[in-house]
């Protein structure tokens, strides 16, 4: 903001200062000058003992060159020059801060973050203006009262200190977003902190927290939660009712048991690592559709329950180090594409066949499936109960699985009894990847009231029928590697869809109908041919926090993409676009918005 509008309320003769002396280390006043007209000052990595009183001053103060030309052209006029909103001075040696701090009202982004801090002073409550302020990795034994005053706050990272409690009042940082507490020596969480309403992702990995309040089920806007390291026994029921929960870490705790999850329909990663877990069972899994991630390595689990194969999304497995003796052929059906099995007394599954990976060992289940279901023919007589192709039908799956399976088949068409043998069974999972499908079979309708995910890959469709389009309960559809270059738009009416695989078919335009289902949360096209997105439809996309465009025709990525902050994993390698670079691509979705917000035009 101008200083012409807006008077200091704390020193009213401030813009008519004599030049003040500095004391302690000086700053260049190339970069004063360059602060004042772009508001952002940064000094980390300075070795500074001190904050120079200049910079406390930049705001009311004459500068320096003021006293030395009163010529100025209308770029330089100092008293009409942009206040400081962003200060930097990380990485130092900064051992306390001075209340002049108050003399920065208009400070917007605070990082002190790396520095010998062992308090901060009771005059930060001034920064009202205050967004994003990080003291992480310093010496905090405790914080001001005063920051509970700071209701413009949206990220807050006191991560790596030496913190035993949190003030009264922290509830009254209502605009707070981001909150990192991790790696210090909390031993209790207040039950307040379920007032924190607009909270985002909460990270209290690292502390010494043996419970968790069940009030913490009130944040309803919580998608991340992070308890990893502490000594957690239990975790309460609640914690199974939050519904935007999209990622748990609950790792190297103490826990034996697990709470069920009716409400996380959208957790999509659930890390239980070195716990002392011994049971895993249906009630645990059964709500879990969305699930990408799923970390039981060093447990003490004993079984793996059928209805694992119930997790369709599930791409990540991790079963290590646990006492298995057996694994379901059923997880032969799963689209994994990690599964670690190591330090498991298996029976069931050579070692040779471990060790060649996750595809081997899918492959070598699903084996079992089609020589069980041999076996099992032979045994049958021929009797009137007996279905005409029973070899073709999976009753196990059927009925145990809730799963109708004719996969690898390289079939053309889907025959009958299969869907005659579902009609007193409930369906929620379809597999008719790899056969060779030239259309969507007409009786899928038959079972749109259940259901919720369906596997058409590997097939040769080159359209979608409006059969599909009618099963409204759909979550997850996966169309990869067929020759489709369109969808109908009859699909918008999927008004569940979370989850859709399009990757390796003919796709010119990244198709239309996607953006107005607002359900969508990944969105998997790569390897087609798409040439652009709509920057400004993708951001009415709320849900949306998966992209994969790898391997497109993407000349340019219009900057405006970067205001997709919704998004948390944007794939963009292997297009001919040459910015932005492949350095920043590395950096990962987080830098990479950053870049294309930075490019918007003003």
């Amino acid at each position: 903001m101008s200083r012409q509008l807006r008077a200091p309320r704390f020193d009213p003769r401030a813009g008519f200062h004599a030049e003040v002396k500095d004391r302690g280390p000086s700053v260049p006043q190339g970069l004063l000058k360059a602060a004042r007209s772009s508001g952002q000052l940064n000094l980390a990595g300075r070795n500074l003992g001190e904050v120079p009183q200049c910079v406390w001053r930049i705001n009311v103060d004459i500068p320096e060159e003021a006293n030395q030309n009163l010529s100025f052209s209308s770029t330089e006029r100092w008293w009409d020059q942009t206040d400081l909103t962003k200060l930097i001075i990380s990485s130092n040696k900064l051992q306390s801060l001075s209340d002049d701090l108050r003399l920065l009202p208009a400070l917007t982004v605070l990082d002190i973050h790396d520095n010998q801090l062992t308090s901060l002073p009771s005059a930060i409550r001034e920064l009202d203006n205050l967004q994003k302020l990080n003291v992480s990795h310093n010496k905090l034994k405790m914080l001001p009262e005063e920051i509970t005053s700071l209701k413009s706050l949206r990220t807050l990272h006191l991560q790596h200190n030496e913190l035993t409690c949190i003030p009264e009042g922290f509830e009254h940082l209502s605009s707070l977003e981001d909150l990192d507490l991790s790696s210090n020596r909390l031993a209790t969480v207040p039950a307040d902190f379920a007032l924190l309403s607009s909270l985002l992702r909460l990270n209290l990995s690292s502390n010494q927290l043996k419970n968790l309040p069940a009030e913490i089920s009130r944040m309803k806007r919580l998608k991340h939660l992070d308890c990893d390291a502490n000594l957690l026994e239990t975790v309460p029921p609640d914690v199974g009712s939050m519904e935007s929960l999209e990622l748990l870490y609950l790792r190297r705790n103490k826990l034996r048991v697990l709470p069920e999850f009716p409400s996380c329909r959208q957790l999509k990663e659930l890390h239980l690592a070195e716990n002392q877990i011994e049971k895993l069972g249906a009630e645990h899994l059964q709500h879990l559709q969305a699930i990408l991630v799923l970390d039981l390595r060093g447990n003490k689990l004993q079984s793996v329950p059928e209805e694992m194969a119930l997790l369709q999304s599930l791409e990540r497995l991790d079963l290590s180090n646990n006492d298995i003796s057996s694994l379901p052929c059923s997880l032969g059906n799963l689209h994994l594409k990690f599964l670690a099995l190591e330090g498991n007394p298996l029976r069931t599954i050579r070692r040779e066949i471990i060790a060649k990976g996750t595809q081997e060992v899918l492959k070598y289940l699903r084996s079992k499936i089609k020589d069980d279901r041999t076996n099992q023919n032979d045994s049958v007589p021929e009797t009137a109960m007996t279905l005409p192709s029973e070899a073709r039908v999976n009753i196990h799956a059927i009925a145990t699985l809730k799963l109708l399976d004719y996969s690898d088949k390289q079939a053309t068409l889907i025959p009958d009894d299969l869907f005659d043998a579902t009609k007193t069974t409930l369906i929620t999972s379809i597999n008719f990847s790899k056969n060779q499908l030239c259309e969507i079979p007409q009786r899928i309708v038959e079972l749109k009231e259940m259901v919720l995910d369906i596997n058409l890959s590997f097939n040769k469709l080159s359209f979608i029928s409006h059969e599909l389009c009618l099963l409204q309960k759909l979550t997850f559809l996966d169309l990869r590697n067929n020759f489709l270059s369109s969808l109908p738009e009859e699909m918008s009416s999927l008004t569940k869809l979370q989850t859709i695989n399009l990757s390796f078919n003919r796709f010119k335009v990244f198709p239309e109908v996607l953006y107005r289902i607002s359900t969508l949360e990944a969105v998997l096209i790569s390897n087609n041919q798409v040439g652009s997105v709509d920057p400004q439809k993708m951001k009415l996309m709320e849900n949306l926090n998966t992209l994969d465009l790898q391997n497109n025709d993407l000349l340019q990525i219009p900057p405006e993409l970067g205001n997709c902050v919704q998004l948390r994993t944007l794939l963009l390698d292997g297009n001919p676009f040459r910015v932005p670079r492949a350095a920043i691509l590395m950096k990962g979705t987080a830098a990479v918005l950053e870049y294309l917000r930075d490019r918007i035009p003003a």
